[in-house]
């Protein structure tokens, strides 16, 4: 098993005091007692509801080689306890961080952020970079205040890439986490009504996410969407920041990275585009125009950091949906099988928007019919009821039969919606299930969708149930 980091390196960049019987390295690194590997260094971090100090012992027990523990905790533990002592555990973890990113002196670095698009674009980088050289990439949705320093510290010291997610919900949040990703390549997706309750403005949006600009490396890029409303904006701060190259990606004519042709089927995509300057043709292994667009700012990417752009494209092919970001399977009904479209980990208008529209590309049998099954879009904040009766128009145009709807938000679009597209309203997502698994039958197709506080992921998971997957067609976790 390869080494992740020496003891001695760790105790360095941390200035830890060692504590009982140490290995001489660690293989990986957790902050999770449930999936702590054998060798694995454990960071016993203070979260939202529970203190990672409770759960060192079972760590231990499970194999982790050594625990990162706040001087002042230690004396519940055993004498011989292999620990790592230092003050304050987190920044202990961005203290490895910083080591991680200082190692990493032959590697082009790339930071991706955005209202919408981040997760997806990270993975797309992930094929399309893996393609030309060893490339590591962030886990899950590993971009916030703790996400960023462990991907960060995870990162091997070989790599030829490295790829870091970086998110946010409020003004600031990304300052001090592109100081320690310090990208030479940092791509904004898009600019969208995401998290309004906090910021009011998609100028104040647009001002957060160009924090982005101030981590990056002397003579890095910024890659920006040309098509958005917010370009010229998030433009001049990246001038004003002296990034040394601003590069756009977009149908936009004055796009550097420019769609030229694309088709959509659905479950993939073939696209056209000039990548600033080559003429790339290319398969997209996942459907959505979005994902089209954000695949010209994952090809510009590997171009700026000088990899090979044609084995980058081909790459793509690759890129399948993750579960609760559009992951697909086929759910056998006693009257033969209907499709799911699990969207169920967020929502936002943007994501809202894209979502209905590949649910309106579906295939469907000859009696099914396409199914939306909503629930609230979260921190919208004076706007959300304006926003959430907004899909009525989008349902519409992508000729969705029936929707079902939960949520007091949600309530504004089904009061929106004609009677012939209402499938059932409820007041919560777990009132809602019931009908939504009386309703489907052969043929269907059917998406559920709504932000992380919504709670859609159990009417996802009671599809599966009582409907047993025949196959995961488009799965990836």
């Amino acid at each position: 098993m390869s080494v992740l980091w020496t003891l001695d390196n760790m105790v360095t960049a941390m200035r830890a005091a060692r504590s009982g019987a140490l290995p001489a390295a660690i293989n990986g690194i957790s902050i999770d007692s449930r999936s702590v590997g054998k060798g694995d260094a454990f960071f016993a971090i203070q979260g939202d509801n529970r203190d990672g100090h409770e759960f060192v012992e079972t760590a231990l027990k499970a194999g982790a080689g050594v625990a990162v523990v706040a001087h002042n905790r230690t004396i519940k533990f055993a004498a011989d306890a292999p620990l790592l002592e230092v003050d304050d555990v987190l920044e202990g973890l961005r203290d490895l961080a910083r080591a991680a990113r200082a190692r990493l002196t032959s590697a082009k670095v790339i930071g991706v952020t955005g209202s919408v698009g981040k997760t997806g674009t990270k993975e797309a980088l992930r094929l399309a970079l893996g393609a030309d050289g060893e490339t590591y990439a962030s886990v899950a949705s590993y971009n916030n205040h703790w996400g960023v320093p462990l991907s960060l510290s995870r990162c091997p010291a070989d790599v030829k890439y490295a790829v870091f997610e970086i998110g946010m919900n409020h003004a600031g949040e990304i300052t001090p986490l592109v100081a320690l990703v310090r990208p030479h390549v940092a791509i904004v997706t898009t600019v969208e009504p995401v998290h309004l309750e906090y910021f009011g403005s998609l100028e104040k949006i647009a001002d957060a996410k160009a924090e982005i600009f101030s981590g990056i490396e002397l003579g890095g890029a910024a890659v920006l969407n040309r098509d958005n409303s917010q370009y010229a904006r998030l433009a001049a701060a990246a001038k004003k920041a002296k990034v040394a190259r601003v590069v756009t990606f977009g149908e936009n004519a004055k796009a550097d990275s420019r769609l030229t042709r694309f088709s959509l089927q659905p479950d993939s995509s073939t696209v056209e585009a000039d990548i600033l300057g080559q003429h790339v043709t290319y398969k997209l292994g996942a459907p959505g125009k979005h994902l089209v667009l954000n695949s010209l700012a994952v090809l510009t990417a590997a171009a700026l950091t000088g990899a090979d752009l044609a084995l980058a494209a081909l790459a793509l092919d690759r890129l399948k949906p993750a579960i609760g970001r559009g992951a697909r399977m086929t759910l056998t009904l006693p009257s033969g099988s209907a499709l799911l479209i699990d969207e169920s980990y967020n929502a936002n208008p943007a994501s809202m928007r894209a979502a209905i529209a590949l649910l309106g590309q579906a295939p469907v049998g000859p009696r099914g019919r396409r199914i939306a099954v909503l629930g609230d879009m979260l921190e919208l904040g004076d706007q959300g009821d304006d926003l959430h009766r907004a899909l009525a128009a989008l349902l519409a145009a992508a000729q969705i039969d029936l929707v079902y709807c939960s949520g007091p938000q949600m309530k504004a679009l089904w009061e929106a919606l004609p009677s012939g597209r209402r499938g059932g309203y409820a007041e919560t997502a777990a009132a809602l299930e019931p009908s939504v698994l009386d309703a489907l039958r052969d043929g269907d197709a059917v998406m559920v969708k709504g932000s992380l506080g919504s709670k859609m992921g159990p009417i996802v998971k009671a599809l599966e149930r009582q409907f047993p997957k025949q196959a995961a067609l488009e799965a990836q976790s």
